[in-house]
């Protein structure tokens, strides 16, 4: 199996047998008698495709016939490389959602990229298995951070800070299986806007929610619903269903893989892995399925066994309160209360949002990546945006335990590019991936010096031009330059403009020319380019 797996990775017998020699395997003679093993019982596709990825940094490591070392070209396992184009969808998409977080009073502030191991530890419930660990670095346990939460918490602590309203836009890591084709890494980035500070109830949660739906609204990514819930609600609900307290995370835990998973699914995990009763898990089967509005929430407070609860009937009025305020925000046709909603993370403490996007064609999430087997008619993708109130959080990393109560939402970003290159593609749409005005040509020999004192003028009034680097270019495949970059406007030099102080200004698109002073030059640029 070796040998036939080295060939595969190869793709010649010679290379197999330099492996046979190289490894001391002569036992075989050649790697095609192994191809075989495709038909062996018991040898799967994944086992075949683990055992190449080996093969091929083994085959690294030995290096071809000549001796020299081999790298195998490839990123790890849940990243990417990101092209112009690409990039250029995303500055597109953070300053869109940067202009929104501004536009609400936010400050922007950064941490490092990895933490003391204890500052993660056990603020995560089950996912806490997912943080990467770096190995001992001079005494300190370091991991890679998880989110911009936590980091942010211990921001607030350790800087004895009471009242913000920040940002933050920056990469986090998981040791997630990764699902590329939904926009799903290890390495991402996220987006955060959070208020931290003590005010009155609902407020600045209901703000949260306006900026998940004018992000939303901004990028035009398609319908999308914002479900609301509180963990208080669902405690509650817990505690009358008859869930141990000592259960209560884990089965919401639980609860949130119904995004994921049917009912039958969730409820097999909460009886036979969680050790919670049939009764019990039925009883939740029957609240989780409720969805609504502010009329919701006044029902479930006359409910015979959620009106048991006071902190359930606390998290139902603060329900109502924060519709009230998403009414007058106008947004209500967009959010509603969906008792399924349970996210997993342990520091939450009251208001939790998730925002889901559904949308006719889109590939990433409803498209096989083997096949590229069409969508279907609306999908959901996933969620997009998610958040929640977190007023304990910052107690935790205080030496005298003084919580700051905090509010905010994070952009799932990654899910939204990918979803915002599929558009492109599908749309065909020609991506600028510079930002230059005017190219700065000639159309005879000899005139570089000239050219070069062009752009430097441009240069130095702000004016974002280039020049090809060559003495003397041919005038043709200047312009084709501009129409494949999309630069609009062409500033073309000759001995005859030179002599009457003049610069031939022509439009790229309609391939008007029209000579204008070198004084009036700047100003005719930022006209023409601010029309555009």
């Amino acid at each position: 199996m070796f040998l036939f797996l080295y060939a595969r990775c190869c793709g010649t017998n010679m290379l197999g047998m330099f492996c046979v020699r190289a490894l001391g395997l002569a036992g075989c003679r050649t790697a095609t008698r192994a191809r075989s093993l495709h038909s062996v019982p018991g040898i799967t596709v994944a086992q075949i495709d683990e055992e190449v990825a080996k093969l091929l940094e083994l085959k690294a490591q030995i290096g071809g016939d000549d001796g020299k070392h081999q790298f195998v070209l490839k990123t790890a396992k849940g990243t990417r490389d990101y092209n112009p184009k690409q990039m250029a969808i995303r500055e597109r998409v953070f300053n869109t959602i940067i202009g929104c977080f501004k536009r609400h009073g936010a400050e922007t502030i950064d941490t490092p990229v990895f933490e003391l191991k204890e500052t993660l530890t056990g603020k995560y419930g089950e996912d806490s298995k997912l943080i990467y660990d770096l190995k001992d670095q001079g005494g300190e346990l370091l991991s890679l951070r998880y989110d911009l939460t936590v980091p942010f918490a211990r921001y607030l602590a350790m800087n004895k800070i009471t009242n913000i309203k920040r940002y933050h836009i920056a990469k986090v890591y998981r040791r997630d299986n990764p699902a590329m084709t939904r926009g799903r890494y290890r390495e991402f980035y996220q987006c955060d806007f959070d208020i931290a500070g003590q005010y009155d109830a609902m407020i600045p949660d209901a703000e949260c929610l306006k900026i998940v739906h004018e992000i939303l609204s901004e990028l035009d990514l398609g319908d999308f619903r914002i479900k609301v819930n509180d963990r208080r609600i669902l405690d509650g609900m817990f505690a009358v269903c008859g869930v141990p307290d000592d259960k209560f995370r884990t089965i919401c835990s639980t609860v949130d893989k119904l995004d994921k998973m049917p009912w039958e699914d969730v409820k097999k995990e909460m009886v036979n892995e969680k050790g919670l009763s049939e009764e019990a898990a039925d009883q939740i089967g029957e609240y989780v399925s409720m969805q609504g509005g502010m009329d919701l929430a006044e029902r479930l407070l006359h409910d015979q066994k959620m009106s048991q609860s006071k902190l359930a009937c606390a998290g139902l009025s603060d329900i109502k309160l924060l519709f009230s305020y998403l009414q007058l925000f106008q947004v209500t046709d967009k959010v509603v209360f969906d008792l399924s909603l349970a996210r997993g993370l342990d520091y939450y403490t009251g208001v939790i949002y998730e925002a889901v996007l559904s949308q006719a064609g889109v590939t990433p999430a409803c498209t096989d990546a083997q096949n590229g087997s069409p969508a279907e008619e609306s999908v959901s993708v996933g969620s997009v945006a998610g958040g929640g109130r977190y007023d304990g959080l910052v107690g935790m990393f205080d030496p005298k335990g003084r919580k700051v109560p905090c509010v905010g939402v994070s952009i799932g970003i990654e899910r939204v590019f990918s979803i915002m290159e599929q558009k492109a593609e599908a749309a065909a749409e020609k991506v600028r991936t510079t930002e230059v005005q005017v190219m700065v040509a000639s159309a005879q020999k000899n005139l570089l010096e000239e050219k070069l004192k062009l752009v430097s003028e441009l240069w130095n009034a702000g004016i974002k031009a280039e020049v090809m680097y060559k003495k003397n270019p041919k005038l043709l495949s200047q312009l084709q330059h501009c129409e494949e970059s999309g630069i609009p406007l062409v500033a073309i030099l000759g001995e005859q403009e030179l002599k009457d102080g003049v610069v031939k200004l022509r439009v790229v698109a309609t391939r008007e020319e029209a000579d204008i002073t070198r004084a009036d030059l700047i100003s005719e640029i930022r006209r023409r380019t601010s029309e555009a």
